[in-house]
């Protein structure tokens, strides 16, 4: 089985994140690339440097900026407040350039929380519950084993996820690269820690929510 089609269970991401710290998508992703080895996952994230970035997302991250976009002849606002250590990489250009960016995405890709954790559980069951509904008016699935489903249901989640959470779309300027992973990019740039911490997106006629 090739790299990018082997199974990865929520077990096996779970195991590399601990040792690693990286993302979830990192680790997902290293362990396509190396067929599910955790040895080998670990040395395609060093490559990556995304588990020397995971140690800095330990530090506290007070200073940084908010920033704002406004697009469509006045239809679209967007402020986003991103963090980070000091006050001078608040006002280094490539980080202010990386706010402008994630303004500029959210605006487009309409998200509706930072990350997974903010996912609320009711939502999750709920759509866990829909999923499961689909796939048993399906005669094809009739004979199909439990673990199969789960598999189809986690799926259909990671699916979900990457429509509703920032760090788990695919960034709008370069769709190779998911949010999680331009920001760990930068922080290996920069050599902070960085946190998205929260936005809000306005749209003419639509109600306001704050995103954290």
């Amino acid at each position: 089985m090739s790299a990018n089609t082997t199974e990865i269970s929520a077990e096996l991401v779970k195991q590399l994140r601990e040792q690693t710290g990286a993302g979830m998508m990192e680790c997902k992703k290293a362990l396509q690339e190396s067929n599910g080895h955790i040895s080998g996952a670990i040395e395609v994230l060093r490559k990556r440097g995304a588990a020397s970035a995971a140690k800095k997302a330990s530090r506290e991250a007070r200073e940084g900026i908010i920033a704002s976009y406004i697009h469509m002849g006045g239809k679209v606002g967007v402020l986003v407040e991103i963090n980070c250590e000091t006050d001078f990489v608040a006002k280094n250009e490539t980080f202010r350039e990386f706010a402008k960016d994630i303004t500029l995405h959210i605006a487009a890709a309409n998200p509706t929380c930072v990350s997974r954790a903010d996912v609320p559980a009711e939502l999750i069951s709920k759509e866990r519950e829909i999923t499961l509904a689909q796939l048993q008016q399906d005669p094809k699935n009739a004979k199909k084993p439990a673990e199969i489903l789960e598999k189809i249901i986690e799926g259909k989640l990671d699916r979900f996820y990457q429509s509703i959470c920032l760090l788990d779309q695919a960034f709008v300027k370069d769709p190779d690269l998911t949010i999680s992973e331009l920001l760990t990019k930068k922080i290996q740039e920069i050599g902070e820690n960085i946190v998205i911490k929260r936005f809000v997106r306005f749209q003419v006629g639509e109600t306001t929510t704050t995103h954290n």
